[in-house]
């Protein structure tokens, strides 16, 4: 039996983590179209960040889809649970961090620490996940692992989460609470003197989980829509395409909006936070929900098997598309532009400039050598540890492997 064939299993939402991987790739490299296309282009795929948010979402959903109706908040369970979580997150972000600063301790490259005091202290900060709140440090060692510190605070709330809601029924209060502890946390602790921590309103709204927690409600709600009514559906509204027009409007909306001085995008513009947080979610559950229910161009090519394969090993794809393997990997180009300019000596050929020059030609070498290192590193360091992991006896003892718990042991 493949993971295809298990009963909450869905393809085509493990091809949408590719996507979203990709949109915040570009996100991040926006400036090398900007000089082959007119400024406005830049302007939109700058704000291509929401892949983000499509994360967010999509951890709320099937985080929900596969708890919500079997969880008991034992002891056992909460292990279980955690047990799974950390088989899924924690051993290539450790892995990674852990490289990261073995880099800095070689290198002495200041995008690691920032100058932090400790670089130990930091360390043990980015594998606790805590450096997250704090203003000055969320973009330290692996840059972009801000976000895991926002998911790893949605695992922990979930059964909370969970509970409330079939207790109390007040599900979007819960979000206004969590925001509104967030917001009061600023207040208490944005004169404080302690590496930003809780440190201003943008920083809180954009990179913790008390800002961003609506777009893992949406992603909850939209679970809880498909539990209780399934792939039934009473229109023949083409959910998919529309949530992504929509989406793409969000997008257009905060490429308008200006940058606020010492931020990086319309998202950290007051209107961009009210616009990636609150108006983009819905659109994209929307999208989920067509993929759930249709049949479209969209989900046929997101379920292919390489896609699949894409989106299992976009996780490590997000980890390494920035940063230090980042600059390996511009290094290893440079070299490779070196040895070019040589042959051309050498043959007596007379060019102005190597292929690898061309800022487009390097961005889809590097795009094409990052996702070939993130499968390999998928298939021989994350899926082996994830399984290990389950099996293993941490927090709680492993049940003996049987065909209903273990899939592999079925032969197809």
């Amino acid at each position: 039996m493949s993971q295809r064939n298990q009963p909450n299993y869905i393809p085509a939402l493990t091809g949408v983590r590719a996507l979203a991987a990709y949109l915040v790739f570009i996100s991040h490299f926006d400036y090398v179209f900007d000089g082959n296309f007119p400024h406005a282009v830049q302007r939109f795929l700058q704000e291509f960040h929401m892949g983000v948010t499509i994360f967010f979402v999509l951890s709320g959903f099937l985080i929900t889809f596969r708890y919500y109706n079997n969880f008991h908040l034992t002891k056992d369970w909460f292990k279980q649970y955690l047990k799974n979580r950390i088989a899924r997150i924690y051993p290539m972000y450790f892995l990674l961090t852990v490289l990261a600063f073995v880099y800095y301790y070689f290198t002495g490259d200041q995008k690691i620490t920032h100058g932090f005091p400790s670089p130990l202290g930091l360390l043990i900060m980015h594998v606790t996940f805590v450096r997250g709140f704090f203003a000055q440090l969320w973009d330290t060692g692996i840059a972009q692992g801000w976000s895991l510190t926002v998911e790893e605070c949605f695992y922990f709330s979930a059964p909370f989460i969970f509970l409330i809601n079939k207790r109390i029924r007040v599900f979007f209060l819960q979000p206004a609470l969590i925001t509104a502890v967030g917001l009061l946390l600023v207040v208490i602790f944005r004169n404080v003197n302690f590496y930003g921590f809780f440190g201003n309103f943008t920083f809180t709204m954009v990179y913790t989980f008390l800002g961003r927690c609506f777009e893992f409600f949406v992603g909850i709600q939209l679970a809880l829509i498909m539990l209780n009514r399934g792939t039934t559906r009473t229109n023949k509204i083409k959910y998919t395409y529309l949530g992504f027009l929509l989406m793409m409007v969000c997008v257009g909306i905060m490429s308008q909006l200006s940058i606020p001085q010492g931020w990086m995008a319309g998202l950290h513009n007051p209107f961009g936070i009210l616009t990636n947080n609150y108006l983009l979610p819905p659109c994209i559950a929307m999208f989920f929900y067509g993929l759930l229910t249709e049949s479209t161009v969209f989900k046929t090519i997101l379920s292919f098997k390489f896609v699949e394969l894409l989106g299992k090993s976009s996780y490590i794809f997000y980890l390494i598309h920035l940063g230090y393997i980042k600059d390996l990997l511009n290094d290893l180009l440079n070299w490779g532009n070196d040895l070019i300019f040589d042959f051309y000596d050498k043959h007596g050929l007379s060019f102005e400039h190597s292929p690898l020059e061309n800022d487009v030609v390097n961005l889809v070498i590097q795009f094409v050598l990052l996702n070939a290192a993130s499968i390999l590193l998928f298939k021989m360091i994350e899926e082996p540890l994830n399984h290990y992991i389950r099996n293993s006896d941490l927090l709680i003892k492993a049940k003996p492997r049987t065909p209903n718990n273990d899939p592999s042991l079925i032969k197809n």
